[in-house]
């Protein structure tokens, strides 16, 4: 399993679960295949982050299609332009920020392992706390997410999946039930191999443009049904 196919198995679950949350709110069923992509979103963001060639512009893409992917995403889910829910590329690019903070000790850790570890945790409640303030998708829960699969990135496989099950099962306590099916994605990133897959300009771009895309053609479906 490469990172082209966990793109595409993360794509087509999302577009799942959009259309049943736009179109189809009383079949559970869409909303359950659903919970398989934001996981292997948050691996692959983390994934991207270690081998980018350039993390400037790495960020600069989520933030740019976070501004982009707004309007059609407040027009798909809630048919007006507001700040009631931000997309899920912001919930991204926070990810993203905070991996890069940890990762390079923004924060000064001087050593001392008792102030490393609470600046560590103050890093961490910040970014869970900024996720709430600005109603990102899945809010705290998805940075939680997001650094499960950093922390645990260099542990070997199975250990990886025990940890990472656990702490799944434990943060998705704070949403809905069928939130706990979000484990069904592990399987498809237990068997990453670590390779690309296919890979060139137009496919990066493209998995970005799809988001916003997808969510336009859904609100324009809306209007006509």
């Amino acid at each position: 399993m490469n990172v082209f196919a966990l793109k595409i198995i993360a794509l087509v679950t999302m577009i799942i679960d959009h259309y049943g949350a736009i179109f189809q709110e009383d079949m559970m069923i869409f909303r359950m295949i659903g919970r398989i992509a934001f996981p292997i979103y948050c691996f692959l963001l983390v994934e991207g982050y270690f081998h980018t060639s350039n993390f400037k512009k790495y960020a600069q893409r989520l933030l740019l299609f976070a501004l982009i992917s707004e309007i059609p995403f407040d027009l798909a889910f809630f048919n007006q332009v507001g700040f009631v829910h931000q997309n899920i590329f912001f919930t991204l690019f926070i990810g993203l920020i905070t991996i890069y903070i940890l990762d390079n000790k923004v924060v000064k850790f001087n050593n001392n392992e008792i102030i490393e570890t609470a600046c560590i945790l103050a890093v961490i409640i910040s970014a869970c706390i900024l996720a709430v303030l600005l109603k990102v998708d899945y809010d705290a829960m998805g940075i939680v997410y997001i650094l499960t699969f950093y922390f645990i990135r260099n542990q070997q496989k199975p250990k990886k999946f025990i940890i990472t099950s656990i702490m799944m099962i434990i943060v998705n306590f704070s949403s809905v039930f069928i939130q706990q099916l979000s484990l069904l994605a592990l399987p498809f990133i237990y068997k990453y191999n670590g390779s690309l897959g296919a890979k060139n300009k137009f496919l990066q771009i493209s998995f970005y443009a799809v988001y916003p895309l997808h969510l336009l053609i859904y609100y324009a479906a809306k209007l006509y049904l």
